[in-house]
């Protein structure tokens, strides 16, 4: 069950799942609207007879300045979105997750304690505002058996298209990392499912760190 803004963008998605033998429904909505998450998760859950995960890959609004020259305004609307879509799509899936005894919740991000990388803006600052998330909402859930994690990536050069102005940054996020070569989605997507399974039902209030060397934790 696949849902966003952009339906074309969600076709995309859906029509590559169908084309590997799985299935696939799309849903138009905004991650920011209380309401029409709320009726959407229920939907599914009247549909299916249960939420077993969910994933939130809203993107965020990075504002890339030294914190000195930061537009108030725009730092503050950028956590917000985070912080709301998160607070909300979370909230849509806890409530049917705590009422069943289990479930997944899967963020994206990951804190880095020794970023030493000036110039970042809002970024790494809402990824740890994900992960302060994370940690609360796995503590208060895991009494109903609901885990909740983080995949840290610290970056994919595949999602960054094949601009000639990206491939610097494609390099040095590759020249960043230990292993001198950056994570795939491929290889997210099997993380994920792993730590979203019962295989890895030990697994809570931590983040997973698939990240080839560059953050090391």
């Amino acid at each position: 069950f696949l849902a966003g803004r952009t339906p074309a963008t969600l076709d995309a998605v859906a029509e590559d799942i169908r084309k590997n033998g799985g299935l696939a429904e799309t849903a138009v909505l905004d991650a920011l609207d209380e309401d029409a998450v709320n009726q959407w998760v229920d939907s599914v859950a009247a549909l299916t007879g249960s939420i077993d995960i969910s994933i939130n890959l809203i993107t965020q609004e990075g504002v890339f300045k030294p914190l000195l020259d930061m537009p108030v305004d725009a730092f503050a609307k950028a956590l917000e979105k985070c912080a709301r879509s998160y607070l909300i799509t979370n909230k849509a899936a806890a409530r049917h997750m705590a009422k069943q005894g289990s479930g997944v919740i899967l963020h994206f991000g990951g804190s880095d304690s020794g970023n030493a990388m000036p110039g970042l803006g809002n970024v790494q600052i809402g990824f740890d505002m994900i992960e302060a998330m994370r940690r609360q909402w796995a503590c208060e859930l895991a009494q109903h058996q609901v885990r909740v994690l983080t995949i840290k990536t610290a970056g994919i050069p595949e999602t960054m298209g094949d601009m000639e102005q990206m491939e610097p940054v494609k390099q040095q996020m590759i020249d960043s990392t230990m292993l001198k070569r950056a994570t795939t989605l491929d290889e997210v997507g099997r993380v994920a499912a792993f730590v979203a399974s019962d295989h890895a039902r030990s697994m809570t209030s931590t983040q997973i760190n698939i990240t080839a060397g560059a953050l090391v934790d």
